[in-house]
């Protein structure tokens, strides 16, 4: 199966996309895993990738984009995959059809954890007090917010036109946020 996760910063992407591709016996493919693996290990894409998550900004796409590509042509990905943080706006949707494409594949299902703002707030708040990540101080949350409505929310109307969208209330414990989005992907396989 190959799925897409969206949802707005903090909606548990990272909690769902684990243990989702887990349970679909699939890779997780984590644009963020990719880049902070990057920054951590110093790499010359780590420093520019830093530049642009510490502004609360979006890699750019040429970047990310020929990392995406680079691993959905991995030997593991060929059965399916799950990917969360991309695509995160239009052209990059455009452009993992043309990936797809490309590997004589399809997208399967986008799965949308649907969180509202104050909530969003709420948990990288506490996140960013547990963690100590720079990227989810107050200042920072509000503005990746702001990025996400203009540039990533437009890819659920995409999406939804395409009949691809299953919306999951990520809203609640792990455990029932991962049941309701097993039952939506059940009823896509």
């Amino acid at each position: 199966m190959r799925v897409v996760l969206v949802g707005p910063p903090g909606a548990g992407k990272g909690t769902q996309a684990q243990i989702l591709a887990s349970k679909l016996s699939i890779p997780k493919v984590s644009t963020g895993d990719i880049f902070r693996a990057n920054v951590s290990g110093g790499t010359e894409l780590g420093k520019k990738a830093q530049a642009y998550m510490d502004r609360g900004d979006l890699v750019p796409d040429e970047i990310t984009n020929a990392m995406v590509r680079d691993r959905l042509a991995e030997d593991d990905a060929r059965a399916g995959f799950l990917l969360d943080g991309f695509p995160r706006n239009l052209a990059q949707a455009e452009t993992l059809d043309e990936m797809l494409a490309d590997l004589g594949v399809k997208l399967d299902v986008v799965l949308e954890l649907v969180v509202d703002e104050e909530e969003v707030i709420r948990r990288l708040a506490e996140r960013a007090r547990i963690d100590n990540r720079s990227d989810d101080n107050e200042e920072t949350i509000r503005h990746r917010l702001v990025v996400y409505r203009e540039q990533t929310a437009p890819l659920v109307s995409f999406y939804e036109k395409r009949g691809l969208l299953e919306k999951i209330d990520a809203v609640g414990p792990i455990e029932e946020v991962t049941q309701r989005a097993m039952t939506a992907l059940k009823s896509r396989a």
